[in-house]
């Protein structure tokens, strides 16, 4: 394990400053909507620079470089968010950068980064695999690498949402920040524990990337053998050694979403707040929704991302509309006779519920000869809701035959 090294308050102050020359202090957003067990507030970064805030550590990183170190160029490694602030960053400085991506990062990640005039290497597998082959790149070539999370200077501007999040928000109780190698939590609960100690500061990862959360209950630096979870901004198999001192010092308590969850919360801020966030920055606001965290009065979620790719967007929102029962689909068997297509349209609109698609085919061979399955897709209001019109249903003696 290495040493933690030292990080201070005037150090988040110093990259605050430098900061201020390209990034914006996100609002905070008090959302009303969500959640009626706190006064939840957004800290959107994913309307940051680059559309996340890991530009915050990238960027003061790299202008801590000598003349030296920039002549030689950097390397880094990202499934995205981090590659777009490194390269935004060489690009201001003039220094070349070459990105080492893991495959499952998402395209327009990828060309967004290529568009920075930064070099791309595709590397198969995940963020541990691009890691890897960026520390192998920067041995051979003499380039600095510069980490995404377990560095301390990187720590130290990632630590400027914190400040940020404090002086936007008055008697705050509880931050929620995402968790995936751990740079964000580490700086947040580090500027969040300095200025009020009784804040209580939370870490949420996906509940298939939880190598950070078995690091802490386990009391040791855990690997995780491998990842699966669509929020690949924080689809890690090992975090930080750095990281994971910073948060068994500085954080109160760490828990996992699954991606159902992760998707009803891209949902909801959808919905309600008109934010598009991507997987890994919508857990921190998924945790609150779903009552994985005991919070109460001024809680901060940080929205740490809007970067999702919009080929799978639809899939998602299609998720977390069966998940919370918005969206349903069942099987009726009926006879085939006219009236039972009429009859069983008006029990589900008398039941307040929508069809939205209707297959009809003829039943199998357990079926009698006259009879039919009939195939919706509703619309309703919640899963209550859904119970009510297969109640209804029931109770006018058509059998449900499969969900």
């Amino acid at each position: 394990m290495r040493e933690l090294k030292s990080l201070s308050f005037d150090m988040l102050h110093k990259a605050a400053g430098v900061l201020s020359e390209v990034i914006r202090e996100t609002d905070v957003i008090l959302s009303r909507n969500l959640v009626d067990n706190c006064e939840l507030w957004l800290k959107t970064e994913n309307l940051q620079v680059t559309g996340s805030f890991k530009v915050r550590g990238a960027y003061y990183k790299m202008s801590l470089m000598s003349d030296e170190e920039k002549a030689k160029g950097v390397i880094a490694c990202s499934a995205g968010n981090h590659a777009q602030g490194v390269a935004l960053a060489a690009q201001r400085a003039g220094i070349s950068a070459t990105i080492f991506i893991p495959s499952v990062a998402p395209l327009f990640k990828i060309e967004a980064t290529k568009r920075m005039g930064a070099k791309i290497e595709i590397v198969d597998g995940v963020y541990d695999d691009a890691y890897k082959a960026a520390v192998a790149a920067c041995e051979k070539t003499g380039s600095a690498f510069v980490h995404p999370f377990d560095d301390v200077d990187v720590i130290a501007g990632q630590g400027t949402v914190g400040l940020e999040i404090m002086n936007q928000i008055a008697d705050l109780d509880a931050v929620v920040v995402p968790i995936g190698g751990g740079g964000l939590i580490s700086g947040v609960a580090y500027a969040v524990k300095t200025i009020n100690p009784s804040c209580k500061v939370y870490g949420v990862q996906a509940a298939g990337a939880d190598s950070m959360f078995h690091s802490f209950k386990n009391a040791e630096l855990t690997h995780i053998p491998h990842v699966n979870t669509f929020a690949d901004g924080i689809a890690v198999k090992s975090p930080g050694e750095l990281t994971y001192e910073f948060c068994r010092k500085h954080v109160d308590d760490i828990v996992t979403v699954t991606d159902d969850e992760i998707a009803t919360a891209i949902l909801g801020l959808m919905e309600h707040q008109k934010l598009m966030a991507e997987g890994a920055g919508a857990v921190a606001v998924a945790a609150v929704m779903s009552g994985k965290l005991p919070v109460s009065g001024n809680v901060c979620a940080l929205v740490s991302g809007g970067n999702i790719d919009m080929n799978i967007l639809s899939r998602v929102i299609n998720r977390a509309l069966l998940t919370t029962g918005r969206f349903s689909e069942l099987t009726i068997e009926m006879l085939d006779k006219p009236g039972q297509l009429q009859q069983v349209s008006t029990i589900v609109a008398d039941a307040g519920a929508n069809v939205v698609k209707v297959v009809h085919n003829y039943g199998g061979e357990d079926s009698d000869i006259a009879g039919c399955l009939l195939r919706l897709s509703l619309e309703t209001k919640n899963k209550e809701h859904f119970a009510e019109v297969k109640a209804a249903l029931r109770a006018n003696g058509f059998k449900i035959v499969r969900e």
